[in-house]
């Protein structure tokens, strides 16, 4: 009667050390994506204790940190992901001067501030103004950024392009020209771009003051942060391109190759155009696959020439310069070993018509249009850097920016996760897409929706607008409310 009473508690210890061993085993998780997003959902989880191997498929970390080698950032009040990282990192953001907090204005060639502008060209002051405002309006009628779709009104700006409604404001040829830039260069071609996106985006940054989107320069860039959030990470693999993941009871098997590696959870942070090269099993929804194919990103070249000295003479070239000559927006880099740079971002259609180009060919585009403002700027031309977006097969364009219909589809789609995975990006971030803030703030998110899922909480789902046809939202009929606001009195 011993014995069994002995073997009987031998079997029941040996169960409780299984499960106290299974219960304290470390939590595993793999992070596809060496972007911002990404090693930030690495390097939080690895804080916590998690044993985490980051899957980048290009050869560097940093996804598409900017060419720039200093960039401009906004304010600790308007970043405070960014500034919290830069603190942890011991980074330092170096203020910037007064006369860049404001964007200037190359016209003929000729730099402006908005004060000199009115001085020589009122009604282009006058139609800048006008657009200021009448953005203005319709960012004060999103009662909440993160619900933008909350009625019949604001969905029907989402049928519009932001192209349609510049028409209804008639601004002056120049006036338009500059505005088309500014919007092309932070989001994407006006005729591409949902006007309900425009309003959201203003509404989120409304009542902040347009010098606390250019408040400092980041020393090294954002590519000096990628590498900080990296270094402490045990297990990182470059050149290691996910061809599919596959979801099991007990955890996830992610392949590259020939090789798979397991994990209990993933984190998803590449762009959408990348996710469309990637297997899942379970696979996605349908309204998820379709959104693949549809949701807009914005196109962006960014090229960096190199002088050697100052073609533009004493013009400030600094902060955002946009140009009513088809440059988009440039402004002049800190020249490491004399000479002078000058960063020309061209975005919209004006980088997609440049996409059969080579990059020898665009450079010299670009040089012979900065040499009409400024002769002799291809003699004094001696290299160049680029970045192009657009050309790259994973990225697919810039960042996400929202098309006419889409957020009325697709709004918050990827915030939810597939069973043990967890997406992350720029583009699932409903605030600030698009920016190194979105970028951070998705990677913190991602990585506490892995930590509740191991805890087995319920990851709240997300409302997600009912899947109609934006053209059956633009034939619909506005409520009489809804006639009474500014929308149908601006559209008639």
């Amino acid at each position: 009667m011993f014995a069994t009473w002995r073997a009987l508690a031998l079997i029941v210890l040996g169960a409780f050390s299984v499960t106290a061993l299974g219960k304290d085993k470390q939590p595993t998780a793999i992070v596809i994506g060496g972007g911002l997003a990404g090693l930030t959902s690495a390097y939080e989880l690895q804080q916590k204790g998690w044993q985490v191997t980051v899957l980048e498929a290009k050869p560097n970390i940093g996804g598409r940190s900017g060419l720039a080698t200093s960039e401009w950032v906004g304010s600790a009040k308007l970043q405070p992901s960014l500034y919290r990282y830069l603190d942890t990192f011991k980074l330092k953001a170096v203020p910037a001067p007064d006369y860049v907090r404001t964007p200037g204005y190359l016209v003929g060639g000729r730099y402006f501030t908005e004060a000199d502008l009115l001085k020589e060209a009122p009604s282009t002051v006058e139609g800048l103004k006008r657009f200021d405002k009448s953005l203005d309006e319709l960012a004060a009628s999103i009662d909440d950024p993160l619900k933008p779709t909350v009625n019949h009104t604001l969905q029907t700006l989402d049928s519009i392009s932001v192209a349609r409604w510049l028409d209804k404001l008639a601004l002056s040829p120049t006036a338009r020209a500059l505005v088309d830039q500014r919007i092309r260069a932070r989001y994407d071609e006006p005729s591409r771009l949902s006007l309900l996106y425009l309003a959201q985006q203003a509404r989120v940054y409304r009542g902040l003051p347009d010098t606390e989107m250019r408040a400092a320069r980041l020393p090294g860039g954002s590519q000096l942060l990628a590498q900080a959030l990296a270094k402490p990470l045990k297990t990182i693999k470059t050149n290691a391109r996910v061809s599919a993941i596959v979801q099991e009871q007990d955890g996830v098997t992610v392949k590259v190759g020939p090789t798979g590696y397991k994990a209990d959870y993933v984190v998803l942070a590449v762009p959408l155009p990348a996710l469309t090269k990637i297997s899942l099993t379970p696979s996605l929804s349908t309204l998820q696959v379709r959104a693949l194919k549809d949701i807009n990103y914005g196109w962006r070249d960014q090229i960096l020439l190199k002088f050697k000295k100052p073609v533009w003479g004493k013009s400030r070239l600094s902060g955002e310069v946009f140009s009513d000559k088809g440059l988009g927006m440039i402004w002049v880099e800190p020249a490491l070993k004399g000479g002078a740079n000058l960063l020309v971002n061209l975005a919209g259609d004006n980088a997609r018509l440049m996409q059969a180009f080579g990059d020898r060919q665009l450079v010299d585009q670009v040089l012979i249009r900065l040499d009409g403002l400024y002769p002799g700027a291809r003699e004094q031309f001696k290299g160049s850097e680029l970045r192009r977006f657009g050309k790259d097969s994973l990225a697919g364009g810039a960042y996400l920016a929202y098309g006419p219909g889409e957020m009325s589809l697709y709004w918050r789609l990827w915030e939810k996760p597939l069973g043990r995975v967890v997406f992350a990006g720029e583009h699932t971030d409903a605030l600030y897409p698009g920016t190194l803030e979105g970028a951070l703030r998705s990677g913190l998110r991602a990585a506490t929706q892995v930590q509740d899922l191991k805890a087995g909480k319920a990851v709240a789902p997300v409302e997600t607008a009912a899947e109609t046809k934006p053209e059956a939202v633009a034939k619909a009929a506005p409520t009489k409310e809804e006639q009474k606001g500014f929308f149908s009195r601006l559209f008639n």
